[in-house]
């Protein structure tokens, strides 16, 4: 025996559940608030020891470079959110093509701004590293605990 039908106004059969919020950059930004506050702070101590060395261009390219991987951080949680709420299923060469293409312009406007306020350039390649590192590690704890828990 199978139980009557009965409709939820909530969840419509033909488009259905509802999708969250569309994402945005804003939303984006303000779920990923302790990834920006470690970014600002990452900038904030290059140039407060490396400025207390007088090496205030390679302090500036540190906090370039910070800013170049947040940058980047933001654009992929963008782009994972926006193709959640879409409902599509993703493939393994979509990540890969929009994982490649987004590296890709990182790489090219890194190795040029390197290239180009070369020895003090090495610097933002020094902040994309460092902040690259401690984004990861902020990712893994909690996948981490949640993997123990379970």
């Amino acid at each position: 025996m199978t139980e009557p039908q009965t409709h939820d106004p909530a969840v419509d059969t033909r488009t259905g559940p509802p999708l969250a919020a569309r994402p945005s950059v804003l939303r984006v930004m303000r779920d990923q608030r302790k990834i920006v506050g470690v970014a600002a702070a990452l900038v904030v101590a290059s140039f407060w020891v490396l400025g207390q060395l007088g090496q205030w261009q390679t302090a500036s390219m540190v906090g370039v470079g910070v800013l170049l991987a947040l940058a980047n951080h933001l654009a992929t949680e963008l782009w994972l959110a926006k193709l959640i709420g879409s409902g599509q299923e993703p493939t393994r060469r979509r990540i890969a093509v929009s994982t490649f293409v987004r590296l890709l312009v990182l790489t090219v406007v890194a190795v040029a701004v390197a290239a180009a306020f070369w020895p003090n350039g090495m610097g933002l390649l020094l902040g994309l590293a460092l902040f690259r590192l401690i984004a990861l590690v902020m990712t893994t704890i909690p996948l981490l605990k949640e993997l123990r828990n379970a």
